[in-house]
Formats: C-alpha cells, sequence, structure tokens
C-alpha cells in the first residue's frame, strides 16, 4: 500500500512538474532511461551457444550477443557484425566482410579469427551447440584477413544468411568463451551489470558499442514465475512491460485500462505434444495417429489459452512463406481414435505425460490429459522444472509424451537428426530435407516446404496444437518493443520512452 501511495504522489509531482515547466517556459523532465520487464523464467545460464532454453535468447540476443546477421522484428535477415556479404555461382562460397572497430565488452577487437573460432567451435564433434545442426554445411572457415571471412559449403544452401542470424550463431571471443555462462561478453549494445538468481538479470548501456547508440541505459529482467503475479505487478507499475505475459484470462482488464498497450502478436511457437517415437508404443504410427485424432484442438484453444493461438496441422508457422494449412489432417474424431488403438492392439494403453514449467505446458496438459483417457489412454502427468526436463527428456529421451512450444523459426531441420528427442528417424524426410537445404531457387524451396509439412503431417511424428501467441502488455508511454517474435527475443535496441 505504501509503495502504490508513493507511486501516485511522484506521478502526481509530476505531473505538476510538467505542467509547470509548460506555464513557465521551462523544460518538460526528460524520458526514463530505464526499463523493467516481466519474464516469466528464469534461463539456466546466459550463453545461447550453450543451451536451448529460448528464455536464454529472450535477454541476451542482439542486447548483448550478436551474429554476422541478425533477424529482425519483420523476420527479415539484416547485416549485423557483416555489414555485407556476397555468394558465389555455385551458391558454395559465401564471403563476409565484417564492420571495422568493433570491440567486446572486455575491450578485446572484434575480427575475423573470432568468426572462424565461433563458427568452428558450434561445429566441432565436441560441440555443445544446441543447434550444431545448424552449421553442419560447413566445409571450412577461412580468414581472408581481419575484416574479411569465406565460408566454403559442402553442397549450396540459401539458408545460411538465415541460420547465422539465430542465437545460437552468434559471436564469441576465445579470450571470454567459456565464461560467458555466468559473465557474457558480447559485442551488443549492452552489457551485463547483475544477475541475482531467482529474481532478476540486469543490462547497463555498454558506452563502447560500434553501432546507433540505444535510449535505454539499464534494463532489468524481473523473474516472476506466477501468472497472479505478474498481474498484479503490472498493475502496481512494479513492472513496465511483459513482453510476453503469461495469462491470457487478464488480457480485457489491460485493454480496458487506457494505462497499457496490449499487442497480440505471433511468435515461431509450434505447441506440439510430442511422442517419443523411439519407444513403444508409439513407435506405430497407428498409435501416432490416434492420439492426433484424440485430440481436440479448438478445446484445448479455448480450455487452455483462453481463445489465445492459432491451430497448426504440422511444424509450421501460418505467418511463414511456404505454409500449408493440414489442420484437417486429423480431425478430432474419439472413435476414430479408439479404432486406431484397436488395431494396433493399444487399447489398455498407459503413458506419462511429462509438462515443463510454462503455464501453456500446465494448462494444456491437464486439457489433453482428459481428452486422451476419453479414448482410452491412461495418463500419469509429471511436472518437471526446466533443468529437469531438459536433463530427461531432452537429452537422455526418458519419456513418453510431453507438452512444448518449439520456438525457433523455420526448423524443419530438428525432424532430419536421428538423435533429437522425438526419436523420428526417416530417411525419406533426411532426403526431403537435403533437398530443400540445397536449393537456392524460390518457387522450389517453397513447394519443399510444403513437402516437408504434409510428410511431417502423414507421419504423425507428434499431434501439432497451436501456435503460442505472443501476448505483450507494456506502458502505454512505452514504445519500440516487438509486436512479433520471429526468433526467441526482447531485442532493446529501439525501445524508449516517449517524452
Amino acid at each position: 500500500m505504501y509503495r502504490r501511495l508513493m507511486q501516485h504522489l511522484v506521478r502526481g509531482t509530476a505531473a505538476v512538474a510538467v505542467s509547470a515547466g509548460i506555464l513557465l517556459g521551462t523544460p518538460a523532465l526528460a524520458a526514463r532511461t530505464d526499463v523493467i520487464l516481466g519474464i516469466r523464467l528464469e534461463p539456466p545460464h546466459l550463453d545461447p551457444t550453450a543451451g536451448a532454453a529460448a528464455a536464454i535468447a529472450e535477454i541476451v540476443y542482439n542486447n548483448v550477443f550478436q551474429g554476422l546477421t541478425r533477424i529482425d522484428r519483420d523476420g527479415t535477415v539484416k547485416p549485423s557484425l557483416a555489414e555485407r556479404w556476397e555468394v558465389s555461382e555455385d551458391g558454395k562460397v559465401y564471403t563476409f566482410h565484417l564492420r571495422q572497430g568493433v570491440k567486446f565488452h572486455d575491450g578485446t577487437t572484434f575480427d575475423a579469427e573470432d568468426v572462424k573460432f565461433s563458427l568452428d567451435r558450434a561445429r566441432a564433434a565436441d560441440s555443445v551447440n544446441p543447434q550444431k545442426g545448424l552449421f553442419e554445411p560447413i566445409d571450412t572457415v577461412e580468414v581472408v584477413d581481419p575484416q574479411t571471412v569465406r565460408i566454403t559449403l559442402k553442397r549450396p544452401s540459401g539458408s545460411l544468411p538465415f541460420n547465422l542470424g539465430w542465437a545460437a550463431a552468434v559471436i564469441v571471443a576465445p579470450e571470454s568463451a567459456a565464461d560467458n555462462k555466468t559473465a557474457p561478453v558480447g559485442t551488443g549494445p549492452f552489457k551485463l551489470a547483475e544477475w541475482v538468481k531467482g529474481d532478476h538479470v540486469t543490462l547497463t548501456r555498454s558506452d563502447g558499442y560500434w553501432g546507433e547508440p540505444v535510449a535505454l541505459e539499464k534494463a532489468t529482467f524481473k523473474i516472476i514465475g506466477d501468472p497472479t503475479a505478474s498481474f498484479a505487478a503490472l498493475m502496481a507499475g512494479d513492472v513496465d512491460a511483459f513482453p510476453i505475459f503469461p495469462a491470457p484470462e487478464n488480457v480485457p482488464q489491460f485493454e480496458a485500462d487506457p494505462r497499457f498497450t496490449v499487442v497480440v502478436g505471433d511468435t515461431e511457437g509450434k505447441t506440439v505434444l510430442a511422442m517419443n517415437n523411439g519407444k513403444e508404443p508409439f513407435d506405430d504410427i497407428r498409435v501416432r495417429r490416434a492420439v492426433s485424432h484424440a485430440v481436440d484442438r479448438k478445446a484445448l484453444i479455448e480450455g487452455a489459452m483462453y481463445g489465445y493461438g492459432k491451430p497448426i496441422g504440422s511444424h509450421f508457422a501460418p505467418q511463414d512463406k511456404g505454409y500449408v494449412d493440414l489442420t484437417g489432417k486429423y480431425p478430432f474424431d474419439p472413435e476414430k481414435a479408439k479404432a486406431l488403438l484397436k488395431e494396433a492392439g493399444a487399447e489398455n494403453l498407459s503413458v506419462r505425460l511429462v509438462l515443463p514449467p510454462p503455464d501453456y505446458a500446465r494448462r494444456g496438459g491437464e486439457v489433453l490429459a482428459a481428452q486422451l483417457r476419453n479414448v482410452g489412454i491412461s495418463v500419469e502427468i509429471v511436472p518437471m522444472e526446466w533443468a529437469q526436463w531438459l536433463s530427461e527428456v531432452f537429452r537422455n529421451k526418458n519419456f513418453d509424451m510431453t507438452v512444448v512450444s518449439h520456438v525457433e523459426p523455420l526448423d524443419l531441420d530438428i525432424y532430419a537428426r536421428d538423435d533429437y528427442y522425438f526419436g523420428y528417424k526417416d530417411p525419406d524426410y533426411r532426403a526431403l530435407y537435403e533437398r530443400f537445404v540445397a536449393s537456392t531457387d524460390e518457387s522450389e524451396r517453397l513447394a519443399l516446404l510444403g513437402q516437408l509439412q504434409e510428410k511431417l503431417a502423414d507421419d504423425a511424428v507428434n499431434a501439432w496444437l497451436f501456435l503460442l501467441p505472443k501476448i505483450g502488455i507494456w506502458d502505454a508511454r512505452l514504445e519500440g518493443l516487438w509486436e512479433n517474435t520471429p526468433v526467441p527475443a526482447n531485442d532493446l535496441t529501439e525501445v524508449k520512452w516517449r517524452e
């Protein structure tokens, strides 16, 4: 109560000061240069080249770390540490020309040797990069001179500039790479000031930044894990923004309040009911198809997301070029699901449904469990924290089913990896994906994207649920936050307060 009273007094005093400034001809108060953003999940660490959690990139991507290219708010590829590049006629050689005068936060100079180190490290045999497959097409990385890098591919790839814009492809320095999990050193406009575990991560402006100066001097990412607490923090002014607000049930209240801006945008979060294709009974396509028919997407989106979310029928975001609407492939049909289970000899099926912390997973898991039980599948719900989920599910494949959103853009490559946690190993899919990667013809690439989506849907690798919405809520005086998230990010380079 005291905090809220003081906030009203301060705001009232500020309003009087502004009015007095107008009357007396004196300058108005300057705009704020700090911001507090609420985030749902604490990252396990702060090195995007060593961890798959989206929470890492949501803090450091293009704020602390940068790549040769970057993915902009509209999903397009833009220059970053490379100011331009050329491609050979055969599509196998990319020459990147680097920006001059760039330094890392510790004062060391950025040059071509850092690029070679970063890319060779990402694709090494012992690499722990979460997107190691992105770098597989690279044959060699050569330092032509301090400002020029030549990347030669094993085969043509029109996707390379886009792939180099992922958070997992940021450039790090050999002098500091080993400590980036807790003491990240990048080339971005912000540097780490403080990380109080379980509470917040604070970034401050890097005065030596090579690019356009940013308006913010300080940005604090406040970790608020409970949806009710998230609502309270925004209403009380304890946080200025929740770029990804976790409680869709509260959206109407914010829409009716002129103090806030509410934007419902798109993410790349393909939310799936993932099945372990590498073990019984999900190695049987009939069981996977039965699960797909058992899911009522409309009821799921209403029950778990309060109506926010677009249904999907394969591993592809509807807003992306090449999307094919396959939502009618497995219509909700409990009787069909029961028949398929009977045909597969799996009528008395019992499964463990592992649920990571996000609310879409916990709420969605409850709805899905009820739908599966409706067709005779006994479901044990197992909630896990992220560290346990990453260990048990993502790395060790110790699960039957799980609910998770895959937020990386155009990430069809994960189904071409033999060691990925789904356990899907299909030579026809891999051959099709390799054709897509090698193609540089736009029309052919779009056609192949459609075939890839259809193949995944035909094989019912997972049960496709919905596209995770980006519900952004922030102070109406704040501008520059992303309305959509084509990649996991809270890019602060254009964020500022209106004067």
